[in-house]
C-alpha cells in the first residue's frame, strides 16, 4: 500500500554515499505525489548517482560540498523549495512510506516532526544494546539541560516547514572548511535548535529497520563524543541565530488529501 501525498509541497532530501544497492527499495517506498526529491551524493564510486536519476528521472542531483552527513543535509536544505522538507537515510533503514505521518503531524500544527524509535508503535530492528544506552543517556542530558521531552534524540528521520531553516541554522555550505555541525551530530544540533527557538515538535512513531546492503559509517563511541560535545557547546552559545522565524500562513488541503493509494 501506498500513499499518496496531494498538498503541501514536499521536498525529501537523501543524502548518499554508496548506496546503488539500496536506493531501489527506498523508491519502492516513497509515496507518490512528492514535489521534489533530492539526492545529496558525498563522491560516490558505486553508480550511486546513475542510479538516482534511472529510479526518479526528475530528481535533482547534487554533490555536497564538504565531507559527512551535516553537510549533505544542509546542501539539501538549501537546493530545496518544497513547503514542508523532509529528510531520510538512503540505506533502508529509514522508511519512506512512513512520510505521509510526518507530513500529516506538520498539518495539524507542528513544526517539526521528529521521528522516534522508542515511542509508542515505534521501534527498531537495527540499533544495538550500545547505542540504545547511550542514546538514553545523551536524550536525558538533553531533556534536562533544555527542557526538553525527546525520547530518540539520534534518529535521522525527521520533517519541518521551510520556516524553521533559519532556526536549525546548519553550517554555511559555500565554506571551504570542514565546520561543525558537518558530521553525524547534526541531528542533535537540529533537535537542540528547534527546542530552543519555542517551536512547536511533535514525535512521529516511526520503525528502523536493518541496512539492507554496505556498512554502517556511524562510530557509536566517536560519534557519540560529537554529539555530546554538540549538547555542551550548543550550551554555551548566545542563541541569537535561533530565534524563531517568521511563520509562513499556508492554505493547506484538508487531512482527506492524504489518501491511500495501491502500489
Amino acid at each position: 500500500m501506498r500513499m499518496r501525498i496531494q498538498h503541501p509541497d514536499v521536498t525529501v532530501v537523501i543524502p548518499t554515499r554508496n548506496e546503488a544497492m539500496n536506493l531501489p527499495h527506498v523508491a519502492r517506498r516513497m509515496p507518490d505525489g512528492i514535489a521534489e526529491i533530492i539526492v545529496v551524493d558525498g563522491n560516490s564510486t558505486d553508480g550511486t548517482i546513475a542510479v538516482a536519476q534511472r529510479l526518479w528521472p526528475d530528481a535533482r542531483v547534487i554533490t555536497q560540498t564538504r565531507k559527512g552527513k551535516g553537510n549533505a543535509l544542509a546542501c539539501g536544505f538549501a537546493a530545496a523549495r518544497g513547503q514542508i522538507i523532509v529528510m531520510i537515510d538512503a540505506d533502508g533503514s529509514t522508511d519512506a512510506g512512513e512520510i505521509p505521518m510526518f507530513v500529516q503531524s506538520l498539518c495539524d500544527g507542528a513544526d517539526f516532526a521528529k521521528g522516534s524509535r522508542f515511542t509508542y508503535r515505534g521501534g527498531s530492528s537495527d540499533i544495538t544494546r550500545l547505542r540504545r544506552l547511550g542514546n538514553l543517556g545523551l536524550n536525558t542530558i538533553v531533556n534536562r539541560l533544555y527542557a526538553s521531552s525527546f525520547t530518540d534524540l539520534c534518529y535521522g528521520y525527521n520533517a519541518f516547514w521551510r520556516h524553521c531553516l533559519p532556526t536549525i541554522g546548519l553550517p554555511d555550505p559555500t565554506l571551504n572548511e570542514p565546520q561543525w555541525g558537518d558530521g553525524f551530530e547534526v541531528e542533535t544540533l537540529m533537535n537542540i535548535r528547534v527546542a530552543r527557538a519555542g517551536l512547536r515538535i511533535v514525535e512521529v512513531a516511526s520503525y528502523e529497520r536493518d541496512r539492507i546492503h554496505g556498512e554502517s559509517n556511524l562510530n557509536a563511541v566517536s560519534d557519540g563524543i560529537r554529539v555530546l560535545r554538540t549538547i555542551f557547546d550548543e550550551r554555551s552559545t548566545t542563541g541569537t541565530h535561533l530565534a524563531d522565524a517568521p511563520r509562513e500562513r499556508i492554505a493547506l488541503a484538508p487531512v482527506t488529501d492524504l489518501t491511500a493509494q495501491a502500489g
